[in-house]
């Protein structure tokens, strides 16, 4: 559970990213209305949707936060995933309509020309380092308080670095060189970078919802713990399961059965304190099993 300070930085990153998403699409209306730049219309769809990305993060960022309730024993970081996959399916969307306008316009042949391109370019540069600046203030609010969901926002808009300089670029050849063309080619590449990035979003929340392991250096990592820890002999039915930022635990320890009930429980919650201390966002249930158990004819799920 994080701490009051943690979720005040958490929600402080979540805040900023929406402000400087909105102050970025405000000034890339600005200036697609000032150039018509296709390239400029390419990193405006990217902030909307940065600026959606925004607003999805920093409400799980909220909704994530609140405990277990009786209807969700889980917790609610679920919702992050679902936020996730669709805004996936919108940013895959927005990209096929800014290919489909490139590949028109360079089909076309006569393409026109953008105008007052210094102006998108000014507007390009300061789309830059705002974005710097918010990267930087996520990266150290991700080392502080580990959210995943402020670490995932910070690469994202690293990420976004590519098509606003790829803007620069086509703006730059066209007020310099007279190349139209080199705008479409731009918005092509910005567009194909938009749906590669689509699709990984949308298969991870998709994974997650889907209830994916999780990864296998986590697993490998649990694993390991588990059999080097003192008083666990051995253990079995490691399972795991992703929700959001959070992944799930379930697995079987075997310990000594001539000991207390006190004494196994003292090593199973050290046991789940020692998982959670490596990796924070688990949430662990370990089952305790005597050694050499033999399972139940009745219970053909056990041991699997």
């Amino acid at each position: 559970m994080s701490t009051p300070d943690e979720n005040r930085l958490n929600l402080s990153a979540g805040a900023f990213s929406v402000t400087v998403a909105l102050a970025l699409v405000i000034a890339k209306i600005w200036a697609l209305r000032e150039t018509g730049s296709l390239s400029v219309a390419a990193t405006l769809a990217d902030s909307a949707l940065d600026l959606m990305m925004s607003l999805g993060g920093l409400a799980a960022i909220i909704y994530a936060a609140k405990p277990a309730d009786d209807d969700h024993t889980f917790g609610h970081t679920s919702a992050e995933d679902l936020a996730a996959l669709a805004q996936s399916l919108f940013i895959l969307g927005s990209a096929g309509v800014i290919a489909a306008v490139a590949v028109s316009r360079l089909l076309a042949g006569d393409v026109p020309l953008p105008r007052q391109e210094e102006k998108g370019i000014a507007v390009v540069v300061f789309s830059i380092v705002v974005t710097l600046a918010l990267v930087a203030w996520q990266r150290r609010v991700a080392r502080t308080t580990g959210n995943k969901v402020v670490a995932a926002d910070s690469l994202h808009y690293i990420g976004d670095l590519v098509p606003n300089v790829g803007a620069i670029v086509a703006l730059f050849a066209s007020a310099r060189f007279g190349l139209g063309q080199v705008d479409s080619v731009v918005a092509l590449g910005a567009a194909l970078f938009l749906a590669v990035g689509a699709l990984r979003i949308g298969k991870e929340a998709w994974d997650a919802l889907m209830d994916r392991a999780a990864p296998p250096e986590i697993i490998t990592g649990i694993e390991k713990i588990a059999a080097d820890f003192p008083g666990v002999h051995g253990f079995h039915d490691l399972k795991t399961r992703r929700a959001g930022s959070r992944f799930f635990v379930n697995m079987h320890i075997e310990l000594d059965g001539a000991q207390s009930l006190t004494e196994a429980h003292a090593i199973g919650a050290a046991l789940r304190r020692a998982i959670v201390a490596e990796y924070p966002q688990a949430d662990v249930l370990i089952h305790k099993d005597p050694v050499g158990v033999e399972p139940h004819p009745d219970d053909p799920r056990h041991r699997q």
